[in-house]
This record gives structure tokens, C-alpha cells and sequence, in this order.
């Protein structure tokens, strides 16, 4: 029971933060799985598979306010989608420790960007939306598709950033359509291929669905409710902190 008071705590919290920043689940959920000893590829399967309810939960908040559009979500979701799926097969041929921390560089540099440019997201002004734009895009996203599926961590971060700084949305915009196209599809192949290669601690996923999906929706509603300086505030704080753990671990 202690253990999964424990599971459900850290899944709350640590979703809550994530659908408020567009990402950065794995920051706590995942190693509380570590702490409570399980191996490294059962926790991360087991983080995989729950963590597509985060983006459930947040989808239900964020379809009522009617900011997604249908085609510019299948955009997305095409673009990166590939990557997810290359990525996820070359896992394995990759350093892990470079890995580690090229991404953990880069994750910390979004944070530090974004707080230096003060307007930085506070305005939705759509733009590169032609056929140029729309190509250099995804193949922007395709990489961090990639990203998604070869060292799993974080990647929703870029794609937050991505869509603020070349497709000109808001805060508030591109997290959510982080959070339902990379959370809920590239996060749910990610998830379905790993429960197919190793082991999940099903005994843990009730409470981290339940915490995933409860988180989802509450750091959905803070982020409609406060608006974008929150989220911009959240998301650099949450990209800083997923960096320092990527290259301490």
C-alpha cells in the first residue's frame, strides 16, 4: 500500500508539472520506479505506457478550449511519427552516455533561451505555414521524432520549443499540441514497443494511470487558467532541471 501511495504520488506531481511545461514527466516519475528497484528497461516501459495518460487527461482539458487544428496536428503527428519508429530501432547502436548528455546540453539551453527572450511565446502570431515552412519543419520534427524514440527522454521539450519559435504559436498552443500529438501518439507507439521487448510492472500502472491522468488534466487547467507567462516560467524551469538530471545520471 505504502509503495503505491508512492507511485500515485510522484505520477500526480510529476504529470501535473509536465502538462503545465509541455513535457518532463521523467523527471520524477521515473526514477521513483528506479528507487523502488526495479531494473532500467521495466521502469522505462513501465514510465512509457503510463505516461500516455498524461496526455489523455490533458487532451480532455485542452479539446474544450478548441485550440487544435485537425490538419496541423496530423502535420505533426506524420512528420515525427517515422522518427519515433527509426529511432526506437537503432536504440540500441547508440552511446548512451553521449546520448545522456548531448541531450541534457540541449534541454538545458532551451530553458536558458527561452528566459532570455522576454516575449519569447507570449503571442500566438502563426507563421511558416506555406509549403517551405511547412517542409523545414518536419523535418524538424522528424528529428526529434527520432530523438523520441532513440533515447526517450524529455524530447516533448523540443517539440514545445519548435512550434513556438518556427511555427510562431503561443505557450499555451504548442504545449498543447505537445501534449496530444507527441504524448498521446509518439509517446503510445514508444510505449507499445517497449511493452513488446521487455517487461512491465503492471502491478504499478493503475496508480500511475490514475496519477498520469489526473495530473494531465490539472496542469492542463493551470496552464489555460494562468496563461502563457506561467507556462513560459514552467517550461523553463522543467527544461533547466530535466537537463541537470540527463548529465548527472
Amino acid at each position: 500500500m505504502i509503495e503505491q501511495l508512492i507511485v500515485l504520488s510522484a505520477a500526480l506531481i510529476a504529470n501535473t508539472f509536465s502538462a503545465l511545461a509541455g513535457g518532463g514527466a521523467g523527471l520524477i516519475q521515473f526514477p521513483v520506479l528506479l528507487f523502488l528497484g526495479l531494473p532500467f528497461s521495466i521502469a522505462l516501459a513501465t514510465h512509457k505506457v503510463a505516461s500516455v495518460a498524461l496526455s489523455i487527461g490533458a487532451s480532455v482539458r485542452y479539446i474544450k478550449e478548441d485550440f487544435i487544428e485537425k490538419r496541423f496536428a496530423l502535420f505533426l503527428l506524420m512528420t515525427g511519427l517515422p522518427g519515433v519508429i527509426i529511432g526506437a530501432f537503432i536504440a540500441t547502436a547508440l552511446s548512451d552516455t553521449l546520448g545522456k548528455n548531448t541531450l541534457g546540453l540541449l534541454t538545458m539551453s532551451l530553458g536558458v533561451y527561452s528566459f532570455f527572450q522576454y516575449q519569447f511565446g507570449q503571442t500566438y502570431t502563426p507563421k511558416n505555414q506555406d509549403t517551405r515552412g511547412l517542409i523545414r519543419g518536419g523535418i524538424g520534427l522528424f528529428f526529434i521524432g527520432f530523438l523520441n524514440g532513440a533515447i526517450a527522454s524529455g524530447t516533448g521539450l523540443f517539440a514545445t520549443i519548435l512550434l513556438v519559435k518556427w511555427f510562431g504559436l503561443d505557450y499555451k498552443r504548442a504545449v498543447a499540441y505537445t501534449l496530444i500529438v507527441v504524448g498521446l501518439f509518439w509517446n503510445g507507439v514508444g510505449g507499445v514497443t517497449l511493452a513488446l521487448m521487455t517487461q512491465v510492472k503492471w502491478s504499478s500502472i493503475p496508480m500511475l494511470l490514475l496519477g498520469s491522468f489526473v495530473g494531465g488534466y490539472l496542469g492542463a487547467h493551470l496552464a489555460i487558467l494562468k496563461g502563457n507567462l506561467w507556462i513560459k516560467r514552467g517550461y523553463e524551469i522543467v527544461t533547466i532541471l530535466v537537463g541537470v538530471k540527463l548529465l548527472l545520471s
